[in-house]
């Protein structure tokens, strides 16, 4: 598929007023996207566990002008309080996709958002916001066009999505999806997330993820500025070229069960996405002093008891702590004995694999 698919043909009947709600979940990259081209094209493909427990729930309440405007008709609440702050985001984000959704001046929307999780923290929550955000405009676009078939709906909301904020691609379904072109994945594309094509090893199903949040304030630099620093970055070429062979070693491993091989290329993958940080001009260190301890204390828990657990990272400090079903209650023990000392004020959030974002209503005249 091309761009060109998503543009929507025609003007429709446009309904005169309605609100949707969506709550999209947030994701965690097994294989990291980190650098971009022009229009959030990946420099690299990635692959994520779809999450369940943090998630963003947007709403929006849509009002037809009696003539389209000339901008951008919108206010924007976040957990309730008017953020004037967010919205140059979101003006960005109608930009790039008026194209794709040629409604957008004819009406006047009330957009109001809600995370499960902390904001800026490091748990993508521009991921699930923009998801949720691109759901609700498919919603409203159904309803101009009610032949939009559900295949093509998430397809283009995978898209929208991915024109907000990059991994919002990876936010829409669940629950192991891989973005970006690669020669050995069929049908993968540049423009949206699919569904992983190949087996998956029971071993892999019902996996665990625990966010230690080991600092729940803002980050320092954000991920637009990480990636931009791609750029001309000496080891980009290298790093590009390791995901794609870290994504095709995962095809085996998936396959098989093997939590060994899996556990590897998680955690190198994690300590790689840092690298590229420290390595940049200007460079940049995201962890925090505890989430090496963290880091060290999985390792030696891992040696000693032979328990399948490991570590990845985003762009923070935060440590996402990843486990199959079958080590849950050990995981869990050794969590709350040894870890949770080095959260902040001893915060954590236990999550899993999800199914993908669910429509929570959706209100017409």
């Amino acid at each position: 598929m091309t761009e060109n698919d998503f543009v929507s043909i025609g003007t429709l009947a446009l309904p005169m007023l309605g609100k949707v709600c969506w709550k999209a979940p947030s994701n965690i990259a097994l294989v990291k996207y980190w650098g971009k081209k022009e229009n959030q094209i990946p420099a690299n493909p990635s692959i994520s566990f779809t999450l369940d427990a943090c998630a963003t729930t947007t709403s929006i309440t849509y009002t037809r002008l009696e003539d389209s405007a000339a901008d951008f008709q919108f206010e924007l609440y976040f957990e309730g309080e008017l953020k004037e702050d967010f919205k140059p985001k979101i003006h960005t984000f109608f930009k790039r996709t008026e194209k794709f959704l040629p409604f957008l001046k004819s009406y006047e929307f009330i957009i109001e958002t809600s995370n499960s999780f902390p904001h800026s923290s490091g748990i993508a929550s521009s991921a699930s916001g923009m998801a949720a955000l691109a759901l609700c405009l498919m919603s409203i676009e159904k309803e101009i066009n009610p032949d939009i078939e559900d295949d093509f709906f998430y397809k283009k909301a995978s898209f929208l999505a991915r024109l907000g904020s990059g991994s919002a691609g990876r936010s829409i379904e669940g629950d192991l999806i891989q973005w970006g072109s690669s020669l050995h994945i069929p049908n993968s594309s540049d423009l949206f997330g699919i569904h992983y094509p190949f087996e998956v090893h029971r071993n892999f199903r019902n996996f665990h993820d625990t966010i230690l949040l080991v600092h729940k304030g803002q980050k320092t630099v954000s991920s637009t500025v990480g990636h931009d620093l791609m750029y001309g970055h000496p080891f980009a070429k290298e790093r590009f070229s390791q995901a794609h062979k870290n994504l095709d070693k995962l095809k085996s491993i998936f396959a098989s069960g093997d939590l060994s091989g899996f556990i590897e290329i998680v955690e190198s993958e994690a300590l790689t996405l840092h690298a590229m940080m420290m390595t940049s001009l200007p460079y940049f260190i995201l962890m925090k002093p505890n989430t090496l301890e963290i880091i060290n204390r999985i390792w030696a828990f891992r040696d000693a008891t032979k328990t399948p657990i490991c570590f990845t990272l985003d762009a923070g400090a935060n440590v996402h702590v990843l486990y199959p079903e079958s080590a849950k209650e050990k995981a869990i023990q050794f969590i709350q004995d040894e870890l949770v000392a080095y959260c902040e004020n001893g915060h954590y959030i236990c999550d899993r694999i999800g199914k993908g974002a669910k429509q929570l209503s959706t209100t017409i005249g």
